[in-house]
């Protein structure tokens, strides 16, 4: 099979599979549209020749001449008396009637059906659709050499489609892309209702209504609720989040100097918060009840209920004030700066992610293919690496990626206790106006973070568990 061939039938078979479903049916229809002009001329050509109308039509009058219809009414009736007589239940004749009827009806069409599907077959005939005259075209080379350019996004997309992996990468990002559009108008939707008054906030007590009208017409605040809120939405999706209401400093390039701070603080507790928690989690798992079990298990007790100021506080008390190791405050150009506020920060999620792990594993090292593993003679290590730890990892990455958000949005106590511009403290200090740009801003783009993370996630699913990965293919 050549090359244009094998991409017809690809494009002829992943057709086929987006059919039942209406949404991509329609994006194919409207990415394509040049294309679906020109098959839509060729089915309206070969409709002429159509004979399924007439066999249909045909074979309805056959079976009504025979009664057929009549004689399914009959006997659904006395089906449906008999019914209501054994359940004791009143019978009632116009209901019996028009049950029967319905009933009766839908038995005859699916009995035309059939019949007509018989003789096609017989006659070695195919019903004229639309699908099939699509199918039919693209299966021809010239067709599809000349459709091609005007034909190129619906092409790739459905080649995209025939890929089970980018399918289901794609449906994640449209998902996400939902979300996103959900954060921006809840969050948008608060702040509009707040009570609080950005203009009498950055003005003061001492601004008068010309000056507070002013401010307000100067940053679209007297405009209406949806005008407002479609300006915010648009400004999001083009990078343009317009000027801060106090310091009027381009929102974007603020968040862009601030949110990389956090999300490096984030990406190092996370690593740490792995690196540690996962091989405790494990030793914990396969010593049950031992004196190394409950040990790490008090500790990691510990850190969960420890409060975050209070750990960084008494670690500046620490190590920085009486030991002089580290520096109490975050400086860019000291990589120092960044390991206690790292530490503190992925404390809550080490401890988290060390009792899921031991719990995880702990549930699948009992179930019956790792006693079936053993009893073939694997070695306990063998028997943990290659087949406990990857499926007890779902649970825990779930936890991780669960919680990596909230270490995001959480950050904000930690940045403060180490004098850490990042976006966590941005948005506390910009609420209380609320400066509606800012924190739009850097709610949104945390939003879009985690949900990249997200997706990161679901395919990690994929990498550790085969099932998962077949389901993506059959889907």
């Amino acid at each position: 099979m050549n090359q244009k061939s094998k991409f017809s039938e690809i494009i002829r078979r992943t057709y086929t599979k987006m059919q039942p479903h209406p949404s991509y049916r329609w994006l194919v229809f409207i990415l394509g549209f040049p294309v679906h002009l020109v098959v839509f001329l060729f089915y309206l050509k070969q409709r002429k020749k159509d004979t399924y109308s007439t066999i249909v039509e045909e074979t309805k009058k056959a079976l009504l001449a025979t009664g057929f219809k009549d004689e399914l009414i009959l006997e659904l009736k006395v089906q449906l008396v008999r019914k209501q007589n054994f359940f004791g239940q009143k019978v009632n004749q116009k209901e019996i009637e028009l049950q029967a009827e319905k009933w009766a009806e839908e038995q005859f069409q699916k009995t035309v059906q059939e019949k007509v599907a018989s003789l096609l077959e017989a006659k070695d005939e195919k019903r004229i659709t639309y699908e099939a005259t699509f199918q039919s075209l693209i299966s021809n080379p010239l067709f599809l050499l000349l459709t091609f350019i005007p034909g190129l996004p619906m092409y790739l997309f459905i080649l995209l489609y025939s890929n089970p992996y980018l399918k289901y990468i794609f449906e994640r990002l449209i998902m996400s892309l939902f979300v996103i559009l959900g954060v921006a108008f809840f969050v948008f939707t608060i702040l509009y209702l707040s009570p609080f008054d950005p203009a009498a906030n950055i003005l003061g007590e001492t601004a008068t209504k010309e000056q507070i009208a002013a401010f307000n017409h100067l940053y679209g605040l007297d405009q209406p609720y949806l005008t407002q809120l479609w300006n915010a939405l648009k400004g999001i999706f083009t990078f343009d989040l317009g000027s801060s209401f106090s310091g009027n400093e381009e929102v974007a390039s603020s968040i862009a100097r601030k949110f990389p701070i956090t999300l490096l603080l984030t990406v190092i507790s996370l690593i740490m918060a792995i690196i540690i928690a996962i091989p405790i989690g494990i030793i914990s798992a396969t010593k049950p009840n031992s004196f190394f079990d409950y040990t790490f298990m008090f500790i990691a007790l510990i850190g969960l209920s420890i409060p975050n100021f209070w750990q960084g506080l008494i670690f500046i008390l620490n190590f920085s004030i009486k030991l002089q190791w580290l520096p109490a405050t975050f400086n860019p150009q000291n990589w120092l700066s960044i390991i206690m506020p790292a530490v503190v920060l992925g404390t809550g999620l080490t401890a988290s992610i060390a009792r899921m792990t031991r719990s995880s594993t702990l549930e699948v090292i009992n179930e019956d293919y790792i006693i079936t593993a053993k009893a073939k003679g694997l070695t306990q290590r063998q028997v943990l690496w290659k087949h406990a730890v990857g499926n007890a990892m779902i649970p825990v990455i779930t936890v991780i990626g669960l919680m990596f958000g909230g270490m995001l949005g959480g950050a904000a106590v930690t940045e403060k206790v180490f004098n850490i511009s990042g976006i966590g403290s941005y948005i506390v200090d910009k609420q209380f106006i609320p400066d509606i740009p800012s924190i739009m801003g850097g709610v949104v783009y945390i939003a879009i973070t985690i949900s990249l993370i997200n997706l990161f996630i679901d395919i990690l699913y994929a990498f550790f568990d085969p099932r998962i990965r077949s389901k993506m293919k059959q889907y």
